[in-house]
Formats: C-alpha cells, sequence, structure tokens
C-alpha cells in the first residue's frame, strides 16, 4: 500500500509467528509433596503439530444428538420406510399447528411396528426426532435431559408446543357446551 509503512518487527506468516513465541512458555513446576494428582499442562510438542487452522475447525463431538435410549444389549434399527411415514408429516412448531393431533398421529404409526425385546417407549423415543422440524427439532435437541423417557418426552412436548391460548379455546367452546 502507499504511504502505509510496516513496523520493523511485522511477520507476515502468522505460523510462523505462533511457533516462535510458542516455545517461551514455561509450564509451572510441579509439585511433588501433595498426594493429589498435579494438572498437567498439554506438551509443546503435541500443541507444536496441530496449526491455527485445527485449531478453529468446528468438531462433531459438539454437535447435539438427541437422548441415549437405554435397551440394555439388545441393538435395534428403524426401517426407513418407517422414518419416511413418520417424516411424511411432520411438525415445525409453528402456532398454526397442533400438537396434539401431531403426537396422535405418530402414536398411530408406532403401533403398527414392534421389535422383540425393545419396549414401545424406547422406539417412539428413537423415531419421535424424525417426526420434528425446525424450531421443534431444536427444541427436542436442546433438551435432552428433560426428554430422557417417553413420557417426560410427551408432557414436555405439549407443555411446550400445545398453547395455552389452544387449551382455553377448548375449555369454552367444547368441553363447557356439552350436553
Amino acid at each position: 500500500m502507499s504511504g502505509f509503512s510496516l513496523p520493523t518487527n511485522f511477520v507476515e506468516n502468522t505460523e510462523k509467528l505462533v511457533r516462535r513465541v510458542r516455545p517461551r512458555v514455561v509450564p509451572p513446576p510441579i509439585s511433588q509433596s501433595t498426594s493429589e494428582p498435579a494438572f498437567q499442562a498439554p506438551s509443546t510438542e503435541l500443541m507444536a503439530e496441530k496449526t491455527l487452522h485445527d485449531f478453529s475447525v468446528p468438531s462433531a463431538a459438539n454437535v447435539a444428538n438427541g437422548p441415549n435410549v437405554d435397551v440394555g444389549d439388545v441393538s435395534f434399527e428403524l426401517k426407513s420406510n418407517l422414518i419416511n411415514m413418520v417424516q411424511a408429516s411432520p411438525f415445525c412448531g409453528k402456532p398454526n399447528e397442533d400438537a396434539n393431533a401431531h403426537l396422535q398421529n405418530f402414536l398411530e404409526l408406532c403401533k403398527t411396528i414392534t421389535i422383540r425385546g425393545i419396549t414401545a417407549d424406547a422406539i417412539r423415543l428413537r423415531l419421535f426426532p424424525f417426526s420434528l422440524l425446525g424450531k421443534a427439532k431444536q427444541w427436542f435437541y436442546q433438551n435432552k435431559e428433560a426428554v430422557s423417557t417417553w413420557d417426560k418426552c410427551s408432557t414436555a412436548f405439549l407443555a411446550k408446543f400445545f398453547l395455552l391460548d389452544k387449551t382455553n379455546a377448548l375449555r369454552r367452546g367444547r368441553i363447557s357446551s356439552f350436553q
């Protein structure tokens, strides 16, 4: 650039600068007098092997996943045609969608399959995220502790997405006017 002078200590290659500065860092001395294990800092050799790019790239270890379904030693597989049937009527969490109707439809589909050695609740909990999209799916993965069992999951789902306005409308219209 014209009219702009760089300082004399400017280093264009940032990797070279970081590698030059890193060996000057001295880890704190480890005390041998205590019986507790001392904190061990990562070795500078291991850190020197990684580039800045390696430290800044996202890791799959931080990706949210659903709750762990405990089924013992048995492993099971959800068939793709069942997943497709569940995904045919997704719930997005929009105000005009009916959470109760979605749950009813989902439970009807879940009644069509049984897997030997696997409880119906485990199948429902494993299959439920496939029936969600958008805001509802984000809610499911953010609350994986609250949805660890099917009863907790269905209760939390209705509490979140079955709005109070709908409950009040049902009370006023349908429940209080029956004869």
